[in-house]
């Protein structure tokens, strides 16, 4: 009788701790896709208060990127060595930080420091939600990482919404405008501190264990491939929020309101299909999955940048595409890496981030050139810079597919298909 209690109790606990933890990276995911979306509506107002233009703003999303990948190539080390727990937290109190100095920026080298502590904060939540997610889920590991994903296109849909609304809020005779609103939404970072300060997570207590040398890793063509599919992907991802808002305002001549609404629209779909078709990339395996859903992005975005106004919704209906490439690939490397998932991922999402520093350069590089091209003070020459530029975006979902095109046929011919 007494031994039955005890187990009772054990599993008690054991259902807490799960609980705590999914609460920690739920929560974690939510705050990330809100620091990550924001932007958005605030980028236009940024670049009209330090009078930026189009390659120097996309200088500063590059730089700022920078430090998310810097960020990514210390954490699975740091995890190692303190445990997920601690750079969990301490990744999203950077974040908090880094909201406080914002708010107080007046001049751009302390704003572009600020932003450059956020993404140093984003870089370390990731990896360390990536290794707990990987850790976690041993089956129908596409399905729940898919899921978990799911709370950032949560965030992420609501969030220009947010941001926009919070930048019109008055407070005792003061507008918060995006300053005030980096402010507040940044300092929601402490939620998930609060339940990561009363969780254990598993593999903290680990300390030593046999692990594959990383130059046999690297040696891995796979693993070469998931960096390419991941870099295509997350760049066509991450861009959507920081060009579409100003793609419409400028193109087309959209207010902010409507424009964000897109975007809105875009992270919708981006975390419905993240929600609800999970289970798919389960049955019909993820490198598969890979191929149709980037190829779906790239027709979608391009078919929305060739129909001019008309056919902008296809802009929102791309994110149902691009929504599925990284938590895919995160369950492909748990899958084909249990034990060096904490390497493999960082490997991936370093070199990702290097890929992001890159494209968000090229992006307002090829807007600058073409616009010259066209006429720089011309409406037409704008539009076309615009579309130029957001031709990359679909440009990178297209290697996507076509990455995952390869992968899957090496991976065929050793019968190794995931």
């Amino acid at each position: 009788m007494r031994r039955r209690k005890r187990v009772q109790k054990h599993t008690g606990k054991f259902n807490k701790i799960y609980a705590m933890q999914l609460a920690t990276i739920f929560l974690g995911f939510i705050i990330f896709g809100f620091s990550e979306n924001i932007k958005g509506p605030a980028i236009p107002r940024i670049q009209f208060d330090f009078m930026l233009n189009e390659s120097q703003l996309g200088t500063l999303l590059s730089l700022n990127a920078l430090g998310y990948l810097i960020a990514c190539s210390f954490t699975a080390y740091l995890t190692r060595k303190w445990g997920i727990k601690l750079v969990t937290i301490i990744a999203l109190a950077a974040m908090a930080v880094s909201g406080i100095f914002i708010f107080f920026s007046r001049y751009y080298p302390m704003f572009s420091a600020s932003y450059f502590l956020m993404y140093i904060g984003n870089g370390m939540l990731e990896i360390g939600l990536a290794i707990l997610g990987a850790r976690i889920f041993v089956k129908n590991t596409g399905t729940m990482m898919n899921l978990t994903h799911g709370f950032y296109g949560l965030s992420s849909t609501v969030a220009p919404l947010i941001a926009t609304g919070l930048m019109q809020v008055t407070v005792n005779g003061y507008t918060l405008d995006w300053r005030g609103m980096y402010l507040v939404m940044l300092l929601l970072s402490i939620l998930p501190i609060i339940f990561a300060l009363f969780s254990t997570f598993p593999g903290d207590d680990i300390q030593h264990e046999e692990r594959i040398p990383l130059k046999v890793l690297l040696m891995d063509p796979v693993l070469w491939y998931m960096v390419l599919i991941l870099s295509f992907g997350v760049v066509s991802e991450l861009a959507v929020g920081g060009w579409l808002v100003n793609f419409l305002e400028k193109a087309y001549n959209w207010d902010t309101v409507m424009a964000s609404g897109i975007l809105s629209a875009f992270f919708l779909c981006f975390a419905l299909a993240r929600l609800l078709l999970g289970p798919l990339t389960d049955k019909i395996g993820f490198t598969l999955s890979l191929i149709i859903f980037s190829g779906f992005s790239a027709v979608c975005t391009f078919a929305a940048i060739l129909g001019g106004e008309r056919l902008v919704f296809l802009f929102a209906a791309a994110g149902v595409g691009i929504a599925m490439i990284y938590p895919t690939v995160m369950a492909f490397i748990a899958r084909r890496y249990p034990k060096e998932s904490d390497t493999a991922i960082t490997i991936t999402v370093t070199l990702m981030g290097l890929g992001s520093v890159i494209g968000n350069y090229l992006i307002g590089g090829v807007i600058e050139i073409v616009k010259r091209y066209f006429g720089e003070d011309s409406q037409v020459g704008l539009l076309y810079g615009l579309q130029a530029g957001y031709g990359v975006i679909g440009l990178c979902a297209a290697l996507c597919a076509v990455t995952g095109l390869m992968l899957f046929i090496y991976l065929s011919k050793r019968q190794e298909i995931i």
